[in-house]
């Protein structure tokens, strides 16, 4: 006999799978066939997912419910699985048809714009909810992801690094008051590169094993990747394939710009940071990005929670919010002056708000 909370949780899951598959066809057949296809990808990561945010506002249910629903429900897991399986044929596919040559140069756009932002939104939170699973085989999905996007190294620099020093000054990817995405991306990029390599590379040291530095297989796993990329399609499907790579890094330095941004943890005795809190996270609970997104948004609990599945993170209800979705305050943040203007008084009035 099926479980009660598992019938009552399906429904949950099924509005995640029709929010993250539906772009899987449309991107699949804008590579495939092209014409309308790209455009269709691109109008539903875009102006779909701002509409139906913007129309669509249910009531969320009483706190704890969803978890209840949701707690180790093995659909939630099995669509993470699909989602990361297909991502792999997906990518190719793209990247061959963007090598192509037979791709107006306007459709061309349109399939990188819309591919990139479903690698770097959908693809990048199914890897990031990926990694914190127990179950190897999960874990190792969400990393080959990463890998395939050109970061693997994010396996190692988010689990280790993020989680643990998450606003505050040790963490590279912690965006400070005033800081502008692009200065934060460079910084982000080779910072959590760097802490991530050393955070593995001390827990070897600290075991006193003589296992591989997971770094080994981010890098030949990349170049790999590269390698493929050149043998099918050459000097245009390496380019491609470099290009769509790096728009999705952009889509994820986005977010944890976003998330984060001036939000800092106090120091207390012996240098110990306080423990994460909700004040430590911005969120958003728009109702089909999120769901896009698999409940990214709701920041706050992840961190508070970071082996929670998808399905069941909550609104914290004392926790900052952003003025608008999260897709679209990481498109403002690429104008830094209107990102500050916007954002600074919220920040301003979040801290006088959270005085003791």
């Amino acid at each position: 006999m099926t479980d009660p909370d598992t019938i009552r949780a399906l429904p949950l899951v099924g509005t995640y799978a029709a929010a993250t598959l539906t772009p899987v066809i449309l991107i699949g057949a804008g590579a495939t066939y092209g014409g309308v296809w790209p455009w269709l990808a691109l109008l539903y990561m875009t102006v779909v997912t701002f509409s139906l945010d913007t129309l669509i506002t249910p009531a969320d249910p009483p706190s704890g419910q969803d978890s209840a629903a949701a707690r180790d429900l093995p659909e939630a897991d099995l669509l993470s699985a699909a989602l990361a399986l297909v991502h792999f044929p997906l990518i190719f596919a793209v990247v061959g048809a963007l090598a192509s040559g037979s791709l107006p140069l306007a459709t061309w756009f349109a399939l990188f714009a819309g591919a990139g932002l479903f690698f770097g939104q959908v693809s990048n939170s199914n890897a990031h909810e990926l990694i914190h699973r127990s179950r190897r085989p999960l874990f190792t999905l969400g990393k080959w992801v990463y890998i395939s996007l050109l970061f693997g190294h994010h396996t190692s620099a988010h689990t280790k690094v993020h989680h643990r020093f998450a606003a505050s000054a040790e963490d590279p990817n912690s965006a400070r008051e005033n800081e502008g995405f692009y200065r934060f991306a460079k910084r982000a990029w080779w910072g959590s590169f760097v802490k991530g390599y050393r955070a593995e590379r001390a827990d070897i040291e600290r075991a006193g094993t003589k296992r591989m530095n997971p770094y080994v297989t981010y890098c030949t796993g990349a170049l790999g990747f590269c390698v493929a990329m050149f043998a099918l399609h050459g000097w245009g499907g390496l380019g491609s394939f470099i290009l769509i790579a790096w728009y999705a890094q952009t889509q994820l330095l986005l977010s944890d710009y976003v998330q984060h941004y001036g939000l800092r943890r106090q120091t207390r005795d012996k240098g110990r940071l306080e423990p994460i809190g909700p004040g430590h996270s911005w969120n958003a609970n728009q109702w089909f990005s999120r769901h896009l997104m698999l409940n990214a948004p709701r920041h706050s609990d992840h961190h508070a929670h970071p082996a929670r599945p998808y399905p069941a993170l909550r609104l914290m209800p004392d926790a900052p919010t952003l003025p608008s979705t999260l897709p679209a305050m990481a498109m403002i943040a690429l104008f830094p002056k209107i990102w500050r203007r916007i954002m600074n008084p919220r920040l301003a009035d979040w801290r006088e708000r959270s005085l003791p």
